[in-house]
């Protein structure tokens, strides 16, 4: 059948549209949107036009404005040096044109890709079971979550997270257990670590899941992840255990302290940062194969019996399953995942660990620094610290965080009197400037 307008791919044909139009009571498509005036498109972009070297004047002057800061924040987002080679072979064309990969006869490359990043999580985590679609550590925390209300036997509904807590994640869980019988209920800490005991008091059979991060969101090393885990599993419910890929390589393995679910951010590495875009990191046990979120990419052999791999299990995923799927996670997250698994393997295992190593020790010495100041007590929490430590300021916080961007440097306010600061690879070359600034303003 052919269309004498609109798309060639578009499944209606005129009479077919003018019948379901007229079933519903309108003249025309326009007539089912209401679109305001202020920015419906009347046929004019009222854009002047400009040659790409006038364009590029007038834009490299615009991005000229934004102010020069160099950010020691982290907080969940964290910002390491991405070698080119991650965007020399990401940027391939048969990368960037792969959309989702559900014909592998034709995206082998990429799907092996995958499953090498897929196997790194298994390495890392100590957990046979890692998915690849995951869009950032918030929702990777929430499908754990709705998995746990899944595979659990008993009817447990509470969801138990640490008082200390992005607001962000928080809020993406409050919002993907909308609607369903879960709850989320908080536990407190003590001095930056989960207060175990406490916990202890809340966990009961009607608790569904126990969360944890290590580090904490406040960059703490959290020291009793196995009480955690069998706290838990003693009351029948997951342990569900937050963390990063930089993270994962120096501590405690998550299968070894009862983790039932691991969790994070997996772009920080392969992505810069940009407090928006990011890459969940998601493992699991075996037996929760099938109520696993996203997609999997899993190893086979052809007719020819050589070694093939393809999206697995795909009856779990939202374009066969529906409303039934165990996710609806649909927007591709390949390529990141994709350019995670080229900075790992960059790395390699050594160098990997080199990377984690200085993370601990240069927040212990940045926050050494800062505590030989007047005026500042730094870390506030006597742990183990993992890229950003907690500042006390006898000052007001906010005060000085603003004379400090004025300086060139940005860190966060976590408090009337608390700063947090964050280093990484990428900003340890302007620590004495940090320093010297911090000296300046008090």
């Amino acid at each position: 059948m052919t269309r004498e307008r609109g798309s060639p791919y578009a499944p209606h044909a005129e009479g077919e549209t003018a019948a379901m139009l007229d079933a519903v009571g309108v003249d025309d498509e326009e007539a089912l949107f209401d679109i305001p005036e202020g920015v419906r498109f009347d046929g004019e972009f009222g854009i002047e036009p400009r040659s790409e070297q006038a364009l590029r004047r007038e834009l490299t002057a615009l991005l000229g404005r934004n102010d020069d800061l160099t950010e020691f924040m982290g907080r969940g987002h964290y910002d390491h040096y991405v070698p080119s080679i991650v965007d020399n072979l990401s940027q391939r064309a048969e990368f960037l044109t792969s959309y989702t990969q559900y014909q592998p006869e034709i995206t082998q490359g990429f799907l092996q890709a995958l499953f090498e990043y897929q196997s790194m999580l298994v390495e890392l985590t100590g957990l046979p079971v890692a998915n690849c679609s995951m869009y950032d550590s918030a929702t990777a925390l929430a499908e754990a979550a709705r998995l746990a209300d899944r595979v659990r036997q008993a009817s447990g509904t509470r969801v138990l997270v640490p008082e200390f807590l992005r607001s962000g994640k928080r809020g993406v869980l409050d919002n993907y257990l909308a609607g369903t019988e879960m709850t989320v209920e908080t536990y407190p800490m003590d001095d930056g670590n989960v207060d175990v005991e406490a916990l202890a008091e809340l966990v009961d059979d009607e608790t569904a899941m126990v969360y944890a991060e290590n580090p904490t969101v406040r960059g703490t090393i959290e020291e009793r992840l196995a009480d955690i885990g069998e706290l838990a599993s003693e009351n029948d419910a997951l342990f569900c255990l937050g963390t990063d890929l930089v993270a994962l390589a120096l501590l405690e393995e998550p299968a070894s302290v009862g983790a039932d679910v691991v969790v994070g951010e997996a772009g920080v590495l392969g992505l810069p940062n940009a407090y928006g875009m990011g890459l969940g990191l998601f493992a699991t046990r075996e037996e929760y194969l099938r109520q696993v979120p996203g997609r999997l990419v899993g190893v086979s052999e052809d007719a020819a019996d050589r070694r093939a791999y393809t999206l697995t299990l795909q009856t779990r995923e939202q374009h066969i399953r529906r409303e039934r799927a165990t996710s609806n996670i649909c927007t591709n997250q390949a390529w990141v995942a994709l350019r995670a698994a080229i900075h790992l393997a960059w790395l390699g295992p050594s160098e990997l660990v080199d990377l984690a190593e200085d993370c601990v020790r240069d927040a212990a010495a940045l926050a050494e620094r800062l505590d030989a100041l007047v005026g500042l007590k730094a870390p506030v929490h006597d742990r183990h610290h993992f890229r950003e430590f907690v500042v006390r300021c006898d000052q007001p916080a906010a005060a000085i965080a603003g004379d400090l961007e004025t300086e060139g440097y940005a860190v966060h306010v976590v408090g009337e009197h608390l700063l947090q600061v964050c280093i990484t690879d990428a900003n340890a070359h302007k620590a004495d400037e940090l320093v010297a600034a911090f000296e300046g303003v008090l």
